[in-house]
């Protein structure tokens, strides 16, 4: 039995089990950090078609020798969870295996489970109002007592191929008679690893410009019409130009995706609960502190 368990909550005088979940390629599996309320904590990978096996051990309260049982079973849940909707669980995924028929326990246990070709079609995603996540939970079900439970969770990545079509991104923007400019992003889909390349051109510039940034923000959405929760927030943004720029000039752009680990994939309508949408926020600040920006949505997918 592994020396690294996780003890189910406690109630009572110490009279409830303990209950571990041990994963069977813990070893060799990559981890990822998962942020979830301030805390980082690293959880094992897997992704959309991975089968998820390993083991179930179990120990009887301290200072006894057995105990009786209604039954004892595995669930693999996937649960979309809102913060602002105290009823907003929504479970997509939900399977379940018998590890012991109603009976007693007379020492140690173990188990041995397999969830095999279980689609795991959405992502994991923490975010600020929203919580997708993939768990497994242990009950032992009691006839006279509340039932123990243990969850242990996992993260799952879906990875994507490319694009059939990622057609460049081309817009003109400005104010009538004081600023005309011209802007070009080489495509509109980028992999979390990707570059962003483009150009801005200054077809007219009647405005002291001080300088211009660019922006990452991403958008989240979830709730249903009047309830309807919508946060943004900067990835990072940064100087792409300092000064005044003149007519005809062009000002190239380059931006690294691949430092930002707070991105993930645009999740779209995901169980009618939520969505994830990613926007490049172009921002132009003249020298009375005027801002003139234009906002245009990016396509971002996790590359196989």
């Amino acid at each position: 039995r592994p020396s690294t368990c996780v003890q189910a909550a406690l109630f009572g005088f110490g009279s409830q089990p303990t209950i571990s979940i041990v994963f069977a390629d813990a070893e060799t599996r990559k981890r990822v950090p998962i942020l979830q309320n301030g805390t980082t904590n690293e959880q094992l990978l897997f992704h959309a078609h991975d089968d998820v096996r390993g083991t179930v051990f179990i120990e009887p309260p301290k200072g006894k020798q057995r105990m009786e049982h209604m039954g004892i079973k595995i669930e693999l849940i996937g649960r979309i969870e809102l913060s602002h909707d105290r009823g907003g669980r929504s479970e997509f995924t939900s399977l379940v295996r018998e590890l012991d028929p109603p009976g007693e326990l007379s020492g140690p246990r173990q188990y041995a489970f397999e969830f095999c070709n279980v689609e795991k079609q959405y992502e994991s995603y923490e975010g600020i109002n929203v919580r997708l996540r993939y768990f497994l939970k242990v009950t032992i079900a009691r006839q006279y007592n509340t039932n123990v439970t243990h969850e242990q969770d996992f993260c799952v990545h879906v990875l994507q191929y490319e694009p059939e079509i990622n057609s460049s991104i081309k817009m003109e923007v400005g104010i009538e008679d004081c600023l005309h400019i011209e802007f070009e992003y080489n495509r509109g889909k980028y992999h979390l690893r990707d570059v962003i390349l483009g150009k801005i051109y200054f077809l007219l510039v009647r405005i002291k410009i001080k300088h211009m940034e660019l922006a990452i923000i991403k958008r989240e959405s979830s709730g249903i019409g009047p309830n309807t929760y919508n946060e943004s927030e900067t990835v990072t943004k940064f100087e792409i130009m300092d000064g005044a720029p003149v007519r005809n000039e062009s000002v190239p752009i380059r931006l690294f995706l691949s430092g930002f680990d707070q991105l993930t994939p645009t999740m779209r309508n995901v169980n009618n609960k939520f969505s994830v949408k990613y926007y490049l926020n172009l921002v132009l600040i003249d020298e009375e502190d005027r801002r003139y920006f234009k906002q245009q949505e990016v396509a971002l997918w996790r590359k196989v």
